[in-house]
């Protein structure tokens, strides 16, 4: 069993930058792969960021591509999320997910955490 929480979420103005933090519980994360979703209000969640166990691969959605960045750290138990350069359109839910493999992650996570809200608005 693994339980999730996320950190680090707030408002910023756009142009600005947070960083989020996924504290996980039980050893079996660092053999997971993780990644972050965000629900935007009125729409329905999406995967934003996924990383595999290793680090060694990565996924990012086309809207945050080369503003957001995915890490790790396994020794700590933690999943991290810096987002840079935000826009209005960036608001939403962001949770933290994990799951035995990579499919599990692009399609239905086994863990997930209860969201922390982001606020990008002028």
């Amino acid at each position: 069993q693994v339980q999730l929480v996320e950190s680090g979420g707030g408002s910023v103005q756009p142009g600005g930058s947070l960083r989020l933090s996924c504290a996980a519980s039980g050893s079996a994360f660092s053999s997971y792969a993780a990644g972050w979703f965000r629900q935007p209000p009125g729409k329905e969640r999406e995967l934003i960021a996924a990383i595999n166990w290793s680090s060694r691969d990565t996924y990012y959605a086309v809207d945050v591509n080369g503003r957001f960045f995915i890490s790790r750290d396994n020794g700590k138990n933690e999943l991290y999320l810096q987002m840079n350069n935000l826009k209005p359109e960036d608001t939403a839910v962001y949770y933290c997910a994990a799951g035995a493999a990579w499919s599990a992650i692009t399609t239905n996570p086994n863990y997930w955490g209860r969201g922390t809200q982001v606020t990008v608005s002028s």
